[in-house]
């Protein structure tokens, strides 16, 4: 059975009732909602990396740059590529679209 309870929890805002029912989000296509690990790791982010990657030669930018590329690994590993470089990040779905 599919751990739909456990799933949701990974969701803050599907904590919100929406009419007196718990909210269910289907507009998808529109804008996904976000897990609670991937919110944390923004925060980090911003908190203590917050700089241009691959721009800069400054301690912010170098930090920002290996998490950057760090994210490119473990992409890399779950999709089982064979080159990091094969990996290219965008703003989001339309985005890639639009590049291809």
């Amino acid at each position: 059975m599919f751990p739909i309870k456990e799933i949701r929890k990974d969701f803050p805002i599907l904590s919100r009732k929406v009419h007196g029912k718990p909210l269910v989000y289907l507009d998808n296509g529109a804008t996904s909602q976000t897990p609670i690990q991937v919110i944390d790791v923004i925060v980090d982010y911003y908190t203590n990396y917050n700089a241009n990657i691959h721009r800069g030669v400054h301690t912010l930018s170098q930090e920002a740059t290996d998490k950057y590329e760090e994210a490119r690994h473990k992409i890399q590993n779950h999709f089982n590529a064979k080159h990091a470089h094969e990996i290219i990040m965008t703003s989001g779905t339309t985005e890639s679209i639009n590049l291809v």
